[in-house]
């Protein structure tokens, strides 16, 4: 079927014209354009407008985002592309329609792979925390073992840090250097004749060495027999150990306490201390 207005040719179910717009509706019956007439020459020269649905497409390709937003640039995308190409070029937008239906597929393609890191990143970080814990109290129990074993190896009470219970890399055990705990576990080894301790940073968590003095708070002295063994630096009558998570809630969530004793102690919600409760 042929347009009245313009010539161009229609499919006889069509209701408006391929190429100018135009009602089809009561030019059934009429006869095809004479000999000359062109129909395909001459352009749609009327009035134009844009696509609204092209526009709605971009605004809601925008916002992909949100996932609705996303399914919406892809319909209307589609359905104003498919007017366009029927409005004979009254309508335009094409450009508008076709970039709302990139970012409608790309919301389309990001969005269920950011719900599934929205679900999984925070089971890893709980998973890390409980790993770096379990790494903590591993730790504090090592310590403890290794004070234990040279306080009866030395007969200098228990060490005045952690650098007396670890290996100098060379040569045979000693009272300085017992090799009794991994190099890993300390970062700041104190100097020789330092009693202040020391401390050590593994998975996430600080780990602090404190020996204490005497009820009355001098340092006691070096033993006789301590001396014999190789000892320079007298030890302490008990310790303390600290482990705290660096950054609580991402590196670890509880800190842990040990002493002589070899209870080891926790607390959710600040340092663990000797009155914090035994842990389970």
């Amino acid at each position: 079927m042929f347009c009245a207005l313009c010539a161009a040719d229609n499919p006889n179910n069509g209701r408006f014209c391929v190429k100018c717009g135009a009602l089809l509706q009561g030019q059934r019956e009429m006869a095809p354009p004479g000999f000359g007439f062109e129909t395909s020459s001459a352009p749609y020269t009327g009035p134009t407008e844009t696509s609204g649905k092209a526009i709605g497409s971009l605004i809601c390709g925008l916002v992909f985002f949100f996932f609705p937003s996303a399914i919406a640039a892809i319909i209307l995308g589609h359905l104003s592309l498919g007017d366009i190409r029927r409005s004979g070029e009254r309508l335009t937008g094409s450009g508008l329609a076709t970039t709302g239906l990139v970012l409608g597929y790309v919301g389309i393609s990001v969005i269920p792979i950011m719900i599934v890191a929205a679900i999984a990143i925070p089971n890893l970080l709980r998973a890390r925390m409980a790993a770096n814990e379990a790494s903590a109290v591993g730790s504090l129990r090592e310590i403890d073992t290794a004070a234990t074993i040279y306080q009866a190896n030395y007969s200098n009470g228990f060490p005045p840090g952690l650098g007396s219970l670890q290996g100098s890399g060379r040569g045979d055990a000693s009272c300085e250097h017992a090799q009794l705990l991994d190099r890993n576990l300390a970062l700041k080894l104190p100097a020789i004749g330092d009693y202040a301790g020391s401390i050590a940073q593994k998975s996430g968590y600080t780990i602090t060495y404190v020996p204490t003095t005497a009820p009355n708070g001098e340092q006691p002295a070096l033993s006789s027999e301590a001396a014999q063994r190789g000892c320079r630096v007298p030890g302490a009558t008990g310790f303390e150990v600290h482990a705290d998570p660096i950054t609580r809630g991402t590196t670890g969530q509880r800190s842990f306490f040990t002493d002589q004793t070899g209870v080891i102690r926790s607390n959710a919600e600040g340092p663990a201390s000797a009155d914090s409760p035994p842990l389970e």
